[in-house]
């Protein structure tokens, strides 16, 4: 959502960096371009006024102090001012002292509060708590039984007495489950409640209703982040009629230029709690300002990449990973799978790769990231026997070809894969003796972004310098066979279509050991 915006902010800084002083023309010129790119992004007006001018303020007082380095200062300067609009420090809910803690989820509709209803229960379950969700809106169509959907995909009881669709009294839902969660001994109760098209009065008096029913401990304004200004004037609206002390910030993930996300906690005084960053019911995560700044000035979130890990990686597993890549045993297929499988617990590895700092500048190549040769790698690996995913080495020719053929995949994708995981696994081991790698270049050994290239087929041609023209064949039979057999394995050495990098050619349908050559040359050969 953020990308427009990060771009702008950062192009303004290349004017600035690496110089030992700036006066206050330097400061004025990215002043202003920053407040153009805020505008862009459809941040409210007075939100960029004050944003500008402390930052102008800040920046000047930096330069009469002569700081050491005024480039870096006032980077330094514009994060703490993003930290500071987008709402400051982070907070915890409130959670009652006696059990249950009520929730009560308020917006338009459409904003996505029934399917966040069903994000936060999840959460909220991982945090240790027992939830419960309250099918409190029964104005829209199939809303309860959306609900009921939303709940058990993420595991959480549902309270719905009423089949909804205009039937059934919202007010009477909210105070059943709420007494129905104080009987279970539940322990958060996350009330859904009805949106409209627009604000009106009807429905803040229904919202209005419920609070003064459930008596919530948190009431959060859910806000579509794609609706631009609209959202803020919808959420002072709330706020002057509801009231509500928190808000989330539905579809994150959308295209849309982001003002509201910057301007909502500002004109609204509330801080923004939750993010909800995609459709599925684990896309949901605690919004830290600090971070959300960091990921526009393309400083990367390495804090929230490590948090998904934690989550998703099993302890023991990536300790015992860590001493095979330290030397302790053979690094296997078998456990290139496994690493694979608990990355994709993570979620999209598009939106992983965007936490670490610097991708900005790999804007493209990012976009054009295909994971479904994610899933073409998996293919290729599950397609062996244990024996040649714990032993590499005995893939010859036609066993390529087996694996080729189940996994819909031709041997030279599979060359590309081997070689690159040959030097992916050297490469590991290297960083997990020095203690790290020592740049952002990417993977060690894959090539750069694993699915990158055209859109249109999810590859990239390699580069110039990469091309290698076509020997013609010799003459000699032993020698055109040993040319053969090598460019067979050669294969890897383009940049590999394993990993979506580059159009690979078609490997001949016969195998190298196959090959017919005269008596007597076969140990020319290796066979």
């Amino acid at each position: 959502m953020f990308a427009n915006l990060s771009d702008r902010i950062t192009a303004s800084f290349k004017q600035v960096r690496g110089k030992g002083r700036l006066s206050e023309a330097d400061i004025d010129a990215t002043v202003s371009e920053i407040r153009r790119a805020l505008l862009e992004a459809d941040v409210a007006l007075p939100v960029v006024r004050q944003f500008t001018a402390n930052v102008r303020q800040q920046a000047k007082e930096a330069v009469a102090s002569q700081a050491l380095n005024p480039g870096q200062q006032l980077i330094k300067i514009v994060n703490d001012e993003l930290v500071e609009i987008l709402g400051g420090a982070a907070r915890d809910l409130h959670l009652a002292k006696n059990p249950p803690t009520v929730i009560m989820l308020a917006g338009l509709q459409g904003a996505g509060k029934t399917t966040l209803a069903g994000k936060l229960g999840r959460w909220l379950r991982e945090q240790g708590h027992t939830p419960l969700l309250v099918a409190s809106d029964l104005q829209r169509p199939n809303a309860v039984n959306q609900l009921q959907i939303v709940g058990e995909r993420a595991g959480v009881p549902v309270w719905a007495p009423e089949p909804g669709n205009g039937v059934g009294d919202p007010v009477q839902v909210a105070r059943t489950g709420l007494a129905h969660a104080q009987d279970k001994q539940y322990s958060a109760v996350v009330v859904d409640t009805a949106g409209r098209l627009g604000v009106d009065t009807e429905m803040m008096q229904q919202a209005i209703d419920i609070r003064d029913a459930v008596d919530p401990h948190e009431i959060l304004f859910v806000l579509d982040a794609m609706i631009g200004q609209d959202a803020v004037h919808t959420a002072e609206a709330f706020r002057d009629g509801v009231g509500f002390t928190g808000v989330v910030l539905s579809k994150l993930d959308g295209d849309a230029r982001g003002g509201a996300a910057l301007s909502v906690a500002t004109v609204t005084g509330q801080p923004v709690l939750f993010a909800s960053t995609g459709e599925k019911v684990t896309d949901f995560e605690r919004f830290h300002a600090d971070r959300m700044a960091s990921r526009i000035l393309d400083m990367g979130d390495v804090l929230t990449l490590i948090e998904q890990a934690e989550r998703a990686f099993d302890a023991d597993e990536a300790e015992e990973l860590a001493g095979k890549l330290a030397g302790d045993g053979d690094f296997t297929l078998q456990d290139f799978l496994a690493q694979l499988q608990q990355l994709r617990k993570m979620g999209s590895m598009k939106k992983m790769l965007g936490m670490l700092p610097g991708m900005g500048q790999m804007r493209e190549q990012l976009e054009s990231f295909d994971e479904r040769e994610v899933d073409r790698v998996e293919a290729i690996v599950r397609s062996m026997t244990p024996a040649e995913r714990t032993n590499p080495k005995i893939l010859n020719g036609s066993r390529r070809q087996r694996i080729a053929r189940g996994s819909g995949t031709t041997v030279t994708e599979i060359n590309a894969l081997m070689d690159r995981f040959d030097k992916a696994k050297t490469m590991m081991r290297q960083m997990a003796r020095n203690g790290g790698p020592g740049g952002m270049g990417g993977v060690p050994g894959m090539g750069g972004l694993p699915g990158g290239g055209k859109k249109s087929k999810g590859r990239m041609a390699p580069p110039p310098q990469q091309r290698k023209t076509k020997k013609g064949k010799s003459g000699n039979p032993a020698k055109r066979a040993q040319q053969e057999r090598e460019a067979a394995q050669r294969g890897a050495e383009k940049p590999g279509s394993a990993f979506g990098l580059g159009e690979p050619e078609r490997a001949p349908d016969t195998g190298v050991d196959e090959l017919e050559v005269p008596a007597g040359l076969e140990r020319f050969l290796g066979r």
